[in-house]
């Protein structure tokens, strides 16, 4: 692994046992300026400024009580809600594990399990919460329709459970790609929400296919 002076671009020599789509990954993690600001500000994944900045746009975390965190790993997004909502309970669930996180309640399941639903409710003490967020992304395949599909029926089945279980006037926001096969979710939402909309985080990179939907006021 080389850098240039003065902490400029870092390029990364291929290893003998490293594929040349891991070093690329790995250049891009080292050259991106979210992973460093991070690890700067104690956060566990660059993915919680694009949480940050969904909230900049849209007021999510605004007055938030009680939120479930779907697919928490590795709590980005939960280390968010702690800092701006430091009052909030949360409930998180993931099947990868998660070191604990204060004042958070994390399951190591799956969220597809039938008693997962009602294990995350008792987790929140039995509150309706006011926020349900995902960011559960299905294991790609690399085949990009497919991979949309799988992350749309965790969406699905994410917000379905957000209907069931959010307080009235409760937001919901969930990961999906890119590729105009959501229709069917972003018609449910409208049912059931006074407002849905796609949102694409300046920190979601440039050549990645995610969304955000962001569903507000439940009705």
């Amino acid at each position: 692994m080389t850098s240039g002076r003065g902490g400029g671009h870092v390029r990364v020599k291929t290893a003998r046992n490293r594929s040349a789509q891991s070093t690329r990954w790995l250049a891009r993690q080292l050259n991106d300026p979210y992973v460093k600001r991070a690890k700067a500000e104690g956060y566990r994944s660059r993915a919680a400024y694009k949480l940050i900045e969904i909230d900049e746009k849209t007021g999510i975390l605004k007055g938030v009580r009680a939120v479930v965190d779907l697919g928490i790993a590795p709590g980005g997004w939960a280390q968010v809600v702690r800092r701006k909502v430091p009052a909030a309970a949360i409930a998180g669930i993931d099947l990868l594990p998660v070191d604990p996180i204060e004042g958070v309640s994390i399951l190591q399941m799956d969220f597809m399990a039938d008693d997962a639903p009602a294990l995350l409710m008792e987790a929140l003490g039995g509150r309706a919460p006011d926020l349900v967020m995902s960011d559960m992304a299905a294991n790609t395949v690399g085949h990009p329709q497919t991979d949309h599909l799988r992350t749309l029926a965790l969406a699905e089945a994410a917000a379905e459970f957000a209907i069931e279980v959010l307080a009235p006037g409760g937001s919901f926001v969930a990961k999906v790609f890119q590729g105009g096969t959501d229709r069917d979710l972003l018609v449910r939402l409208k049912q059931a929400f006074a407002t849905v909309k796609h949102v694409k985080p300046p920190s979601s990179r440039k050549g990645s296919p995610e969304l955000f939907v962001v569903a507000q006021g439940r009705k």
